[in-house]
């Protein structure tokens, strides 16, 4: 039977517990992913990442589970590290796996969450520091769908019309459509299908959004944005798996896009 063994340093340990609720009687503990890179490159031996946990008064901090790392960064530990921004689902920036699923913390609700709120960082991802992923080689893969309108007709003198038919189709009717995407990443990092061939495979979040540009009227290098997608890779690895819808904070469905774009090669042919 052949055995694996997890490489060095690669393994969660215990790290520290900080009371911060001050005897208060209304209490939530946060158990957070901590890895810092200084401790790599400053120690002679490489620490492993730990989880902290802080407890802290409930009632003193709002009631999504950013409010409560913004509290811990602000009240309790300044070295804590996490992205954010809008605090209202629009820009993607607080993406992170919270008790076990990947959600965006300023809408998830601590209430929504029994026991301890177990955080990490995004799966599968090459951690910059703490609960922060690099996002590199996901942002060159957008970029590589040219997410951009293409067109080679002259430009007109005041803009490119679109029929209210396809404008639906990318917003979608409730807002749920493509060109809404935040680009926050938590589907291609709940993909397995993206955490086996990340180097190949584009993965929901970048198909979708070639999805988005594939069906707007308004582009004309259709033809060319999908003989760039005919690859065993970039777009045939998504075995249908679901996990990306499933785990959309904003409830899209990039396995449809997935499949409308595997329908439009077939029938183009």
């Amino acid at each position: 039977m052949a055995e694996f063994l997890l490489p060095k340093n690669s393994k969660i340990v215990k790290g520290e517990v900080i009371d911060a609720s001050g005897g208060a009687k209304n209490t939530k503990k946060f158990k957070i992913y901590r890895w810092k890179p200084e401790e790599h490159r400053d120690s002679g031996k490489p620490k492993n990442p730990r989880f902290d946990t802080y407890i802290i008064d409930a009632d003193k901090c709002g009631q999504m589970v950013l409010d409560a790392l913004l509290y811990i960064k602000d009240k309790v530990d300044s070295s804590l590290t996490f992205r954010r921004s809008c605090r209202e689902g629009i820009c993607g920036s607080c993406a992170m796996n919270i008790d076990g699923t990947n959600t965006l913390a300023c809408t998830k609700d601590i209430s929504e969450i029994e026991g301890d709120v177990k955080i990490t960082p995004l799966p599968h991802m090459p951690v910059v520091k703490d609960l922060v992923p690099d996002l590199t080689h996901t942002y060159a893969q957008y970029e590589s769908v040219k997410p951009w309108l293409q067109t080679e007709s002259d430009a007109p003198e005041r803009e490119r019309p679109q029929s209210e038919e396809n404008a639906k189709l990318l917003n979608g009717e409730d807002g749920k459509g493509p060109a809404a995407c935040i680009l926050c990443f938590c589907c291609s990092t709940s993909c397995p299908s993206y955490w086996w061939n990340a180097d190949k495979f584009l993965g929901p979040a970048v198909l979708l959004n070639a999805y988005r540009w594939i069906m707007d009227e308004r582009d004309e290098a259709t033809d060319e944005r999908l003989d760039d997608l005919e690859d065993p890779f970039k777009l045939y690895r998504c075995h249908t798996i679901m996990n990306c819808t499933n785990s959309c904070p904003k409830d899209f469905n990039p396995a449809k896009a997935i499949a409308e774009i595997k329908k439009m090669m077939v029938t183009r042919k």
